[in-house]
């Protein structure tokens, strides 16, 4: 076992301790029917918000729990680690709970950020539109200023927790002729009653199938100017650079978390398997592969919690998150195929876990921004 790192101490032991036993014990006993339904059960967020561990990073004087990331890291690792890939807090506390925090009004905050931290209300963030993925300054939709009101129209897509969000920070274009200085975000408070707001389908998609991924359209959507992030228009963009890089963050530490459970089940698949006499993990290749997985693995580890601490001193710049979320997400995709192969033919059924790992990696090189999106960020540092 390796050190524990400088960013990990007991009171963050324990919530990753209670964040694995929620997970496995309330969460995973209904993948299989989260999966048929394309989505968690609701309740589930809010027995996460009993337990504290919903947003805990929001402050206290908003309902939170006045922790930092590293408390979001230790309870994205322990999802992770456990392979539930349904219950989209990732998304709720990690991205977009930090955008209220961080640039929404006072009454903005006391409104919605209690009911985030005790799972009343699920968060979401709609950037991503069906013609515009990474290029987030071309987006279409459009917020016009309508008196007190932003009237907001467009469409977003692939957007996670879509179908159980009841608020979501929308960006949108207060002026089309600014390009990037046009972008502003808004967050929307809604319901299946909204007027102007609507839910497309719920995504099918090949990995983790049983967390909602939805469509999102605007047609006339009525949100008070109050709800305007930051204190004037056209500082979206600028919001979203700044907080993507914990964004990213978060995408790392799930591929980490993941990367070593899969090393992990695939040590005690091949040391229990036997064939031709001896158990697999006896043959060189088994061994050599898994060793090589391991290595990537530690690697992955240190340069993840280097990551983490310099996050949370303030120091992670945009070319090292960027390297992080692009290699580690990589790096996955790269470990998880080598330990399905270990397998064989058991690896490719989905009731293994390493085929949930496998599939669900792949989303990793994508969101956030594509990996090739982070080459071409890494690139202009050097």
């Amino acid at each position: 076992m390796s050190a524990r790192a400088s960013w990990v101490d007991d009171e963050i032991e324990a919530v990753r301790e209670l964040a694995t036993k929620f997970f496995e014990k309330e969460v995973l006993p209904g993948a299989e029917r989260y999966k048929e339904q394309g989505h968690p059960d609701r309740d589930l967020y809010r027995a996460a918000g009993k337990l504290g561990l919903l947003a805990p990073s929001i402050p206290e004087e908003f309902g939170g729990g006045g922790g930092t990331f590293a408390h979001e890291a230790a309870i994205i690792e322990a999802q992770s680690k456990v392979g539930d890939t349904s219950m989209g807090i990732a998304i709720h506390s990690g991205i977009v709970a930090p955008y209220l925090v961080e640039f929404a009004s006072d009454a903005v905050k006391r409104r919605i950020l209690p009911k985030a931290a005790s799972g009343e209300c699920v968060l979401a963030i709609a950037m991503t539109e069906p013609g515009t993925g990474s290029d987030l300054q071309n987006i279409q939709t459009r917020a016009v200023r309508d008196g007190d009101e932003y009237v907001i129209t467009g469409s977003k897509m692939f957007i996670s927790n879509g179908a159980l969000c009841d608020a979501v920070v929308i960006a949108a274009k207060t002026d089309p002729d600014k390009g990037a200085a046009g972008v502003s975000l808004i967050v929307a408070e809604v319901g299946p009653d909204t007027p102007g707001f609507s839910r497309g389908r719920t995504l099918a998609k090949i990995g983790g199938k049983g967390q909602d991924t939805g469509e999102l359209f605007f047609d006339g959507l009525r949100v008070p100017v109050g709800n305007l992030l930051g204190e004037a228009e056209g500082q979206g963009f600028y919001q979203m650079m700044r907080l993507l890089q914990q964004e990213r963050l978060v995408a790392a530490v799930m591929a980490v978390a993941a990367m070593e459970a899969a090393v992990a089940m695939t040590v005690d698949y091949t040391k229990g398997r036997n064939a031709f006499g001896k158990p697999v993990f006896a043959f060189q290749n088994t061994k050599f592969e898994l060793a090589e997985c391991a290595t990537i693995a530690r690697i992955s580890r240190v340069f993840l919690d280097d990551c983490i601490t310099r996050h949370l001193s303030g120091e992670l710049d945009v070319a090292t998150a960027s390297m992080a979320k692009y290699w580690l997400t990589d790096q996955l995709s790269v470990v998880a195929d080598r330990c399905l192969q270990l397998f064989g033919g058991y690896g490719y059924m989905t009731e293994y876990p390493i085929a949930e790992i496998f599939t669900s990696a792949r989303v990793l090189r994508i969101l956030a921004g594509t990996n090739e999106i982070m080459k071409e960020l890494i690139a202009r540092s050097l």
